[in-house]
């Protein structure tokens, strides 16, 4: 009884071995594709603008979002955290965050420049100001008597950064007056901008 079931099933594998190998080949080509073809690229967590902010804010958690990107999509730059710092230029929803967009060091994009904060005395004026305008920085001596002139300090300054007014409060409390503006300096000149800064009053006149 056992030898006919064996029989049978015999027979019928041998009436389909064509389509028994043709299936097989199928499955060690298919095994093979797979094998030999490339693993997805690693990914990593990238920090980005969860909706469209301008410049001179301060960011919070609220602001940022991260998403997931092969590793050969990270800017140069790309900051991890950067919640409580400020920006120093607009940035568009989904757009990576980096230290180039930032108040500080890496803001002095152009070679030969130096990022510095000088506050301007009148805050309106201050206010008129967006980053890339280009200025030339005065200073007027407050201890002059009668009409005094206003000294060139500096000329063709590219305005990096205008922080919000959150800054301007601080600023008031403490005792201080007028708006905080960040500036690229040449380094030569860094001296003259920060005493200038000190021992005078700041204004300026948009640079032709």
């Amino acid at each position: 009884m056992l030898s006919r079931v064996l029989l049978r099933i015999r027979r019928r594998l041998l009436s389909h071995r064509r389509v028994l190998a043709a299936l097989l080949t199928g499955l060690a080509v298919l095994a093979a594709l797979r094998a030999l073809s490339p693993g997805a690229p690693a990914s990593v967590e990238l920090t980005v603008a969860a909706r469209d902010l301008p410049a001179g804010v301060t960011l919070g958690a609220g602001d940022l979002t991260t998403v997931s990107v092969p590793a050969s999509l990270v800017p140069d730059g790309a900051t991890a955290e950067p919640a409580g710092e400020t920006l120093a230029a607009p940035l568009r929803r989904g757009e990576p965050v980096t230290d180039a967009r930032l108040v500080g060091a890496a803001l002095a994009a152009e070679p030969g420049q130096v990022a510095v904060p000088v506050r301007l005395p009148d805050a309106e004026m201050a206010a008129l100001l967006d980053p890339g305008d280009r200025i030339d920085l005065l200073a007027v001596d407050p201890s002059a008597n009668g009409p005094a002139g206003a000294a060139q300090v500096a000329t063709g300054v590219l305005v990096l950064a205008v922080p919000d007014s959150a800054h301007s409060e601080t600023a008031v409390t403490s005792g201080l007056q007028g708006r905080l503006v960040i500036i690229g300096v040449a380094e030569e000149l860094v001296d003259d901008v920060t005493n200038a800064a000190v021992r005078s009053f700041l204004t300026f006149a948009f640079a032709r």
